[in-house]
């Protein structure tokens, strides 16, 4: 063990993702592990909290555009488009639509944001973040007076696009990790005045066990799970899932992921929705947890 060369955490995860991904991916592979490990792409999420009118006229003139609203001008299109063949529902509910603005820079063009910056109540303007980390709060579809559960947390960014909404009448966001709410603390009282986070719950149970705190009362459920993260595991040696001492770790990943996500289930109403999402593109995480 003292003589053997160290392998990089960060190999060992593109060794694993070269080997499975390529077989699950197939063609597709090359372009998605390029992307994988190119730098990380920030959407600016707007604060509508914050006294912030200037702020899409700022980015814009910067060439960012929101992209919730021009996916939803295109499920339009294609719903225009196919109206004619058989009858479809919206891939994006318009409300949410137009309470949720992300804006992003042009496909290939990774310049950074500038810092956020406090309006004169103190609340920041935006909050950077992944922009695909947006999809799971859009398909969850929250509509006005809904009792949401984020069972999963920190660090904040899902919890505050929830509130973004103006929909929820009550929110719980809960995360194991007591350092973690911490965090979400923070975001909220930087991002969020104090009438609106009175609507929020922040907890720090283990999620496998909410059904025993409040099960069935749920209209929308966020079960975002712990995941091998694969561009953290790709790019930064910091806490990676593949190093050596967490193997363990790693191949119990599904087990405690089909466990969050049968507890989400059981805190839900009947006939509530549930959205079970992922940072990995692992079959093992994803299909084979929700079959």
């Amino acid at each position: 063990a003292t003589t053997a060369p160290r392998i990089p955490s960060t190999r060992l995860a593109l060794h694993h993702f070269d080997t499975s991904y390529s077989l699950h991916l197939g063609a597709l592979w090359p372009s998605v592990r390029a992307g994988l490990l190119c730098e990380q792409k920030y959407g600016a999420l707007l604060n509508n909290f914050a006294a912030a009118d200037h702020v899409p006229q700022q980015l814009e003139l910067l060439n960012a555009t929101n992209f919730v609203s021009e996916a939803h001008q295109k499920a339009q299109q294609w719903q225009r488009e196919t109206m004619a063949q058989a009858e479809v529902s919206p891939p994006l509910c318009a409300s949410i639509s137009s309470k949720i603005k992300c804006y992003t820079f042009p496909r290939g063009d990774i310049m950074r944001f500038r810092p956020a910056r406090p309006d004169s109540l103190g609340l920041l303007n935006y909050y950077l973040m992944d922009a695909a980390s947006l999809l799971p709060v859009l398909a969850l579809n929250v509509q006005p007076g809904d009792f949401v559960l984020d069972l999963c947390a920190a660090p904040g960014g899902k919890t505050l696009a929830l509130l973004q909404t103006g929909f929820c009448g009550y929110l719980a966001a809960n995360d194991i990790s007591i350092s973690r709410t911490k965090r979400l603390h923070e975001i909220l009282h930087s991002y969020v005045p104090r009438e609106v986070r009175d609507i929020v719950s922040v907890t720090s149970y283990d999620g496998r066990d909410w059904d025993q705190v409040k099960g069935g009362t749920f209209h929308k459920v966020l079960v975002d799970v712990p995941c091998t993260t694969d561009r953290h595991s790709a790019m930064e040696e910091h806490n990676n899932i593949f190093h050596k001492r967490r193997t363990k770790e790693r191949q119990m990943l599904p087990m405690l992921q089909l466990e969050l996500l049968m507890a989400g289930i059981l805190a839900a109403k009947p006939g509530a929705e549930l959205v079970y999402s992922t940072c990995s593109l692992s079959p093992l995480q994803n299909e084979c947890v929700v079959e």
